[in-house]
């Protein structure tokens, strides 16, 4: 049972075996702990539980819980690989008590386990208890036997514990092993205390207090127990070694960094294995829970470690990338006990390679500047911090970088002189932005995104987290608080809520704190990579620094991710069935319905659209998961992923890959592979359904295809079935039938049309109606004329009976004004013998000036115009006719 995995196994099979229920480890970036860089202990994930914020179906727990200390306050980096308990990643076993049972307990099963389960000798092992905790002592002297010399009370802080100024708090009680008299180092609180003889295996934390203010603590009503038990460390005392780096899991691992590297584990070398081997953990734990590498936040602190595994890696020869080697035997590794390792495996690997490619092309010529740099520089001496910014500023060297690389050497970097070049950068960029042609109002924002920095974004992989509010913006200025009704924009430090960009629209949802709740109607991005809250405090006021329970819109995020996921499908079904002129030419995600703009210079055919959504839904059935990988955009766009139009990239995307193809030239290779940013479902399947309600033209060369996807998609749908049912009804058919009923219909009505426009103009040439007493030709001016009005004929037909009139007049000219809708059309013939004496251009003209019209066009043979006032059409004909008198004279 020595093995990393046994013993983790078997402490998780201890405890629940006693009444304990095993609770997965909480990713690396904390979701309810917004003042922490990443999850560095067990507690963390129950911190709200110790509070009594928050409730579980459970009183006992036990976990196994990722934990990284690398930034901030808790910062091990340096001491990585040069120490034997160092490390950046680490498991910290634990087991929990909410009220439920308090010291007996877990001083009876945490013995238990060491001595019994585990084998630990007991005359190997000694405990420390906070000084005033009596009924500690006493306690190990009853269930552990232990004499009074291995029981030490210790009176500092190092054995009381709190969760912070204020809060839960309590005693300490550390357990401690012996490695023997071979081994420089005293017990706790003696003078050798820093030795490594005696090391801490296991820390119990008993939680009785609560912390109101300095000075006044009191009784918690429902005293807790929190353990700490570094996975690594017992693993080395149960293999029966002295360095965390000589376990079986760690010896996996450098054994794949000697095989990958060349490099043999020498006395020399055997630190920058031992660099990898950690940073590799690091790193595939914090990008598997969401993390990539960036130049900010906790990104910035994933690049860190990397590229310190990777100037390691150099060191031992490696001259292309190595690290993605050694990844598989991580995964085989560690991969049982957290499968988030091999679902991200590829996106691991991906990022490894992306990173360390980058970063090799640039490092030589780094170094190479180092050493120019530091060659007149002995030990105890300064690197310059002018030098030290340009390593960081043009090679991407971040500081700690530098002092590690000179670390041996024994040479220092002056850090004031470091930050005095990075403040002059910052001062330069804020000139040259200022009078740039932004918005007046953005100068808020930029100020804000220098002092705050990017906003880290969570929503990738969740949609709720907590997070500390950095400023509170009211009508464009920056304010110190806000009350209830108010509308205002919140910055935090992080964030689940997924800000407008990309085509996609911002979440929204609520933020939740103390008697505080804050509603957010949409997130916008400003000043690259600042997120920004927009919405209105519904109750309580708000101040700068608390910590705000972030919530998105499930429902509605839900509806949005399936649209954006539709929108590729539908993308590359465009593309195999129109061809790969197809481009995206604009879109937008909402929850409601997706509008997808393309490159196409004629409208689709219905069975066009019809393939386009049959190869989506195809993909839609696949269930096929979404993936998502980090690539450089030459990479990525070489492999065939496409770019979205408008989008800017930086130099390393995120390319999402959607089903696989089955059938043309794509057959057995992803479906739709594109670079996004945006959010996507997790699998096809999610989608549901994908339906095109719409196709149209936005102009030239440009169509637009509007979808729904999912219960809207299937709403939609019933709701059209339901009118052809209601249609098939009133047409006494079966809905199969409708189609071919209603062109029937559509046939039998332009019959009837075109019988009736017949019939109105055989009424209109025999003179009856209205316009009876005008019927026969007259003589004006010795040229017959024919004028006339006709109710309800349309404008379309005038020409027709105004053509017949003038062959049955044989000589003459002919005015019919036709009335319809209060509307007059006014259409005017001359005979071809006539047409050199008479214009009938400007005889409608005449006409359509007495109806309220303007003008008229033709030919002088042929004319027509129109006007509003349909009851002066008797007064256009006697119009024509005075006009045709004049010409005729």
């Amino acid at each position: 049972m020595n093995g990393v995995n046994e013993i983790r196994s078997a402490f998780l099979q201890y405890f629940a075996k006693n009444g304990h229920e095993k609770v997965a480890s909480s990713p690396l970036v904390p979701r309810n702990d917004p003042t922490l860089m990443f999850t560095n202990a067990g507690m963390v994930q129950f911190k709200n539980v110790f509070t009594g914020l928050e409730s579980r179906p459970y009183s006992r727990a036990v976990t196994s819980q990722k934990c990284v200390r690398a930034g901030g306050k808790h910062n091990d980096l340096d001491n990585v690989g040069y120490t034997a308990r160092h490390h950046t990643f680490f498991e910290m076993l634990g087991n929990f008590s909410f009220g439920n049972y308090f010291k007996e307990n877990a001083i009876e099963l945490a013995w238990n386990l060491i001595t019994r389960e585990f084998g630990l000798p007991k005359e190997k092992l000694l405990v420390t208890v906070y000084a005033e905790d009596d009924d500690a002592a006493v306690l190990w002297k009853k269930i552990a036997g232990l004499s009074e010399e291995r029981i030490i009370r210790i009176g500092t802080s190092d054995n009381f514990w709190s969760m912070g100024e204020t809060g839960p708090c309590g005693p300490c009680s550390e357990i401690f092993y012996d490695h023997g008299d071979q081994i420089w180092g005293g017990p706790p609180g003696s003078a050798e205390e820093d030795g490594d003889r005696f090391i801490e295996i296991w820390n119990l934390v008993f939680m009785q207090f609560e912390q109101l203010a300095p000075g006044e603590r009191v009784p918690l009503p429902r005293p807790s127990i929190d353990t700490g038990m570094g996975l690594e460390r017992v693993a080395a005392v149960l293999q029966g070694v002295h360095n965390n780096y000589e376990i079986d899991l760690f010896r996996a691992l450098i054994a794949a960094s000697v095989e990958a590297t060349g490099a043999a584990p020498s006395d020399a070398n055997i630190a920058s294995h031992r660099v990898i081997a950690d940073h590799l953990r690091s790193t595939a734990f914090l990008i598997a829970d969401g993390v990539l590498p960036s130049n900010e936040g906790r990104g910035y602190v994933l690049r860190r470690i990397m590229r310190r595994a990777m100037r390691h890696a150099k060191l031992l020869g490696a001259r292309e990338p190595v690290l993605f080697k050694i990844l598989p035997a991580l995964v085989s590794e560690m991969g049982r006990a957290y499968p988030e390792l091999v679902r991200a495996e590829a996106l691991i690997s991906e990022t490894l390679k992306l990173e360390e490619k980058r970063f090799l092309t640039t490092l030589d010529r780094g170094l190479s500047l180092l050493n120019e740099a530091t060659a007149d520089l002995g030990q105890g001496q300064e690197l310059g911090g002018e030098i030290a910014f340009k390593l960081y500023d043009t090679y991407g060297f971040p500081l700690d970088l530098t002092q590690d690389a000179l670390r041996a050497r024994g040479i220092g970097v002056d850090v004031a002189g470091f930050e005095t070049a990075m403040g002059r950068q910052k001062a330069e960029a804020r000139a040259s932005w200022t009078g740039s042609g932004e918005a007046a109002d953005e100068s808020v924002w930029f100020k804000l995104r220098e002092r705050l920095g990017a906003t880290e974004f969570l929503g990738y992989d969740t949609e709720d987290a907590e997070g500390q509010v950095l400023a509170i913006v009211r009508d464009g200025i920056e304010v110190q608080s806000a009350e209830e009704g108010e509308e205002i924009a919140l910055i935090l430090n992080q964030t689940p809520f997924y800000a407008e960009s990309g085509g996609q629209v911002g979440d929204s949802g609520v933020m939740r704190g103390d008697g505080v709740r804050f509603e957010v109607v949409d997130t916008q991005k400003a000043a690259d990579g600042l997120f920004i809250h927009r919405g209105r405090l519904v109750e309580g006021s708000l101040r700068n620094g608390v910590a705000l329970e972030m919530h998105v819109d499930h429902d509605r995020r839900t509806r949005i991710r399936s649209n954006h996921s539709a929108t590729h499908l539908l993308h590359e079904g465009l593309r195999q069935v129109l061809g790969t002129h197809v481009a995206q030419k604009g879109s937008q995600v909402a929850p409601e319905r997706l509008r997808f703009d393309f490159s196409h210079p004629k409208p689709l055919e219905m069975a066009e659209v019809a393939e386009v959504e049959r190869l989506a839904n195809d993909i839609v059935l696949q269930n096929a998961p979404i993936e998502t990988r980090l690539m450089a955009v030459e990479d990525a766009i070489e492999t065939g992923a496409m770019a979205l139009f408008g989008e800017k990239y930086g130099d390393e995307v995120r390319v999402v890959s959607m089903g696989q193809a089955i059938e043309g030239e794509k057959a057995g290779r992803a479906f739709s592979v594109e670079l996004c940013g945006g959010t996507h479902a997790r699998s096809t399947g999610d989608i549901g359904l994908v339906h095109v309600v719409s196709e149209s033209a936005v102009g030239a060369g440009v169509r637009r295809i509007e979808a729904l996807t999912g219960s809207a998609a299937r709403a939609y749908l019933l709701e059209q079935d339901a009118r052809v049912k209601r249609l098939a009804a009133a047409l006494k058919v079966g809905a199969g039938e409708v189609p071919e009923r209603v062109e029937t219909l559509i046939e039998e009505r332009r019959r009837l049309e075109r019988e009736l426009a017949e019939a109105k103009k055989r009424l209109a040439l025999a003179g009856d109606g209205a316009d009876k007493d005008n019927a026969a030709p007259k003589s004006v001016g010795g040229v017959s004329f024919v004028g006339r009005v006709l109710e309800g004929v349309a404008a379309r037909d005038l020409k027709g009976l105004v053509d017949e009139v003038k062959t049955s007049l044989g000589s003459g000219v002919v005015a019919f004004v036709g009335v319809a809708d209060g509307k007059a059309s006014v259409v005017v013939g001359v005979t071809p013998d006539l047409a050199g004496r008479f214009d009938a251009v400007h005889l409608v003209r005449q006409a359509s000036e007495a109806i309220g019209g303007k003008g008229g066009g033709g030919r002088p043979d042929m004319a027509q115009a129109g006007g509003p006032d349909g009851a002066r059409a008797h007064e256009a004909i006697a119009a024509v006719e005075g006009a045709l008198g004049q010409a005729a004279a």
